[in-house]
């Protein structure tokens, strides 16, 4: 244990800046051997703790995670210089134990680096999976699974079984919808045994991959795997590829035979078809995919789109139910503008600015992913007068930025209404105090996708139902409490009543 205590304390120093390059780093709280400011973080949630120091130390900060350095930027300003004037060099990802696979991160547009081989992958996903000709012709694949959430929340209600646990049926729909778009099925349905596996083993991985690990801290414990964090998400990754990897088998073969849509009609192109049909020039990319490929591909669009989609719909579910007047605003919009016996179509989108608004500012509170996906400086930089070393970790703690009181008037409060203000702020990443889906080049892909889907779900349900907290719970009394997995989700899932609205 000595001879442990001994080598961490030499590792650490090793990684730990000179002197005089230290008093060039953005300031931050004096640091332990080995352990670095992890004992200064206290039991609040990462992003609250870093939050905290902030006030103390500056927008932007230095922290040290163990031996693993990290920039962290809590304000507009600072997200501004960074995305800005830095966005190239610090393009990089920071790559957590659980990330690593046995393959490195080959296919992965979330944690690959910066460099031919992501843009090709980016460049893939904007001009063939969201851009808007391709999200036109899927509208009715999501307008179906939107309906189906409905009408599997009106037949619990109709039982009378009770409250229903609402980012659960947020779930399915997410997981249906990234199966339609990808494999044109539903996954989840009593006839798929392998949809609900895949189900089972992405949840899985979703649950290891959000655990603090002490591995990512401390480099000697990365040998050992001391939580088994890594080797439990990549089993269930690799349980996963081989339920992906039949679906692809069979796409394959239909497509040997000249499969394609039945009795004459053409088949609608779906992301496996052209995952399967990529040729590309052997320079930025490879000639062709591998089956390895296609399921890092596959699987990473599941992980990332389902539970961010949950997480913030069942936050503004929340926020709706803490907030009964706002609530009754909105669902007196929905039913002004939708005529009675029909369902909310994407059309009608442009006459609803209120629950458009609803979800904006559900995101400025709760963003999805509070420190977006961590990035990493790819080479040395000078941002705002200080050092930025390469390898560093930087943290843009978009929970913050959306809570700053220098930027939002009375930012606790859920008020959708300061975003149908004049200057109205979308999250399209060009207005730096709101920017849940990040910025620059690594911003979320998939905003066009999400900026359908949530307002769609979310008003579908309320249109539907009303909806009522559980044994006389009042609004007042919730438990609002957060808690961290790969995504920010309630730390106690919703349960409501859904009341079928005759109207």
């Amino acid at each position: 244990m000595m001879l442990w205590a001994v080598w961490a304390i030499r590792n650490v120093r090793r990684h730990r800046p000179t002197m005089k390059l230290q008093r060039r780093l953005p300031p931050g709280p004096r640091w332990w051997p080995v352990v670095g400011n992890i004992f200064q973080l206290g039991c609040r949630p990462p992003h609250e703790s870093f939050a905290r120091l902030a006030h103390k130390y500056g927008p932007i900060m230095t922290l040290w995670l163990g031996s693993m350095s990290t920039v962290v930027v809590s304000s507009d300003r600072v997200a501004r210089e960074m995305f800005k004037n830095h966005d190239v060099t610090l393009a990089g990802r920071k790559i957590y134990e659980a990330m690593k696979g046995d393959f490195g991160n080959e296919g992965s547009l979330i944690t690959a680096q910066y460099g031919p081989h992501w843009r090709m992958l980016r460049r893939l996903c904007t001009t063939e999976f969201f851009v808007t000709s391709r999200l036109d012709a899927m509208q009715g694949v999501r307008s179906r699974c939107i309906d189906r959430m409905v009408q599997f929340i009106g037949d619990v209600s109709v039982t009378g079984t009770g409250p229903i646990d609402v980012g659960r049926f947020f779930f399915l729909m997410s997981f249906n919808l990234i199966g339609n778009l990808m494999f044109s099925k539903d996954l989840l349905d009593p006839k798929s045994k392998r949809g609900a596996e895949f189900f089972y083993h992405a949840g899985k991985v979703m649950e290891f991959a959000g655990k603090p690990n002490v591995a990512d801290f401390l480099p000697i414990l990365r040998w050992f795997d001391p939580q088994g964090i890594r080797r439990n998400t990549q089993f269930h990754v690799e349980r996963a590829f081989e339920i992906a990897g039949g679906f692809i088998g069979e796409r394959m073969e239909g497509m040997g035979g000249g499969g394609g849509g039945g009795g004459g009609e053409e088949k609608r192109k779906d992301f496996l078809d052209v995952l399967l049909e990529y040729r590309g020039d052997g320079v930025e990319g490879p000639l062709r995919f591998s089956s390895r490929t296609i399921n890092v591909i596959v699987f990473e669009m599941f992980t990332a789109g389902t539970d961010t989609t949950t997480s913030t719909l069942e936050w503004a579910m929340a926020e709706l139910l803490h907030n009964p007047i706002t609530l009754q605003k909105l669902q007196a919009e929905l039913r002004s503008v939708i005529k009675p016996n029909t369902k909310l179509e994407e059309q009608h989108m442009e006459s609803l600015p209120y629950l458009k608004a609803v979800v904006k500012e559900t995101l400025r509170l709760h963003p999805p992913l509070p420190f977006l996906v961590p990035h990493m400086a790819m080479d040395s930089c000078e941002m705002l007068g200080y050092h930025i070393p390469k390898e560093t970790q930087i943290l843009v703690n978009v929970w913050a930025i959306g809570r700053d009181p220098q930027t939002w008037e009375n930012p606790l409060e859920f008020r959708p209404e300061r975003f149908l203000e004049p200057s109205i702020v979308d999250y399209k990443g060009h207005h730096f105090k709101f920017i849940p889906f990040g910025s620059g080049r690594r911003m979320c892909p998939a905003v066009p996708l999400a900026s359908r889907v949530l307002p769609m779900a979310l008003g579908s349900i309320l249109l539907a139902f009303d909806w009522v907290l559980v044994d006389g719970v009042e609004p007042t009394e919730m438990d609002m409490s957060e808690r961290m997995g790969i995504t920010l989700r309630k730390a106690i899932p919703l349960k409501a009543v859904a009341i079928p609205h005759k109207g």
